[in-house]
């Protein structure tokens, strides 16, 4: 079977079409800054996102929501803290939402995604810097393409405040997070 892919600017990207986050194939992860020494590490096991690849690649568009209640970080107290109003507050809130808003650049296979992040209620706007990491089709006939994205983000843009100060200065909880994301998607009939 051929691959289902076109050349873009010396790249083989997807064709367009409409593409699903396959969930077993996904990490939408976090790392914070914990007690101002080391960093903690977590994901959340739910989520999903529909990837529009437009027949000018530029036009390509992404939504994704992601179940707040479903953060892990290997820590179960962490975990049920990071679900209450001190956090996320899942039950009121129990997705954070993405919707792109357009593709600001790229080179090469990277690619800048301007896009509005909801959590808590508030929308604010984020960058996303996507690496493209290629296309092909599975064994199971699938066509697929694989990428990964990262960005920074304040957390207290959105609400999240929590912390404690600490005795030897400084807090519990650092304000940046990195978000790390990798995926592959699989296109739609």
């Amino acid at each position: 079977m051929t691959v289902s892919t076109r050349e873009f600017e010396g790249l083989q990207i997807p064709a367009a079409g409409t593409y699903e986050l396959d969930a077993a194939h996904k990490r939408v992860g976090f790392v914070v800054k914990h007690l101002m020494v080391s960093k903690v590490r977590g994901q959340f096991a739910e989520a999903s996102a529909t990837i529009t690849i437009g027949e000018n690649p530029l036009d390509s568009s992404v939504t994704a929501s992601i179940k707040t209640a479903s953060v892990e970080t290997g820590q179960v107290d962490r975990d049920n803290h990071l679900r209450t109003g001190d956090f996320f507050e899942a039950e009121k809130y129990p997705t954070m939402e993405f919707r792109s808003t357009g593709i600001k650049s790229h080179a090469g296979a990277e690619f800048v995604l301007d896009g509005e992040l909801t959590i808590k209620g508030v929308t604010r706007p984020v960058e996303l810097v996507v690496e493209f990491e290629g296309a092909t089709t599975s064994p199971y006939g699938q066509h697929l393409f694989g990428f990964s994205a990262h960005t920074e983000i304040d957390r207290e843009d959105w609400g999240l405040t929590y912390n404690m100060a600490l005795e030897t200065g400084g807090v519990m909880i650092g304000k940046k997070i990195k978000i790390e994301i990798e995926g592959e998607a699989i296109l739609q009939a």
